[in-house]
C-alpha cells in the first residue's frame, strides 16, 4: 500500500527534453513546466487506480493489475496495451515510446521515464 495516496510534484529533471522527444507541442510543454502535477493512487491488493491531474483540468486515469495486460492511455489520448510488473519494490511498464518506473524512496514518489538516453525524473511528496 506504499503507493496509495495523493502526491504533488516537488521537482522534475529532464522535463523539456523528454516532452520534445515525445512530440509534445511547445505551448503544452510551457504550461506544464512549472505545474505541480497531482497524482492520486488507490490500491486494492495487486490492482491499482492511478490518476494524474494536469493543467487545464486534464486528467488521465489508468487502472491495472500487476502482471496482467491492460488498456492504458497517455495524456495525449493515445491508447495502448501494457503490462505493469513489480521489479523488487518498483512498478515498471513500457509505454509506446519509453520505459517508466515508479518507486517510493525516503517517503517520496519517484517516477523515472527513459527514452533512449533521455530521462525524465519526477519526485513527488505526499499531500
Amino acid at each position: 500500500m506504499a503507493f496509495a495516496g495523493r502526491w504533488e510534484t516537488e521537482t522534475q529533471e529532464g522535463y523539456e527534453e523528454f516532452c520534445k522527444l515525445l512530440g509534445i507541442p511547445d505551448d503544452i510543454i510551457a504550461k506544464g513546466r512549472d505545474y505541480k502535477l497531482i497524482t492520486e493512487v488507490t490500491q486494492d491488493g495487486d490492482t491499482y487506480t492511478w490518476t494524474q491531474l494536469y493543467p487545464a483540468n486534464a486528467k488521465v486515469t489508468n487502472k491495472f493489475t500487476i502482471g496482467k495486460e491492460c488498456d492504458m492511455e497517455t495524456i495525449g489520448g493515445k491508447k495502448f496495451k501494457a503490462t505493469v510488473v513489480m521489479e523488487g519494490s518498483k512498478l515498471c511498464t513500457t509505454f509506446p515510446n519509453y520505459h517508466h518506473t515508479t518507486e517510493i524512496s525516503g517517503g517520496k514518489l519517484i517516477e523515472t521515464s527513459k527514452a533512449g538516453s533521455v530521462v525524465l525524473k519526477r519526485v513527488s511528496k505526499k499531500i
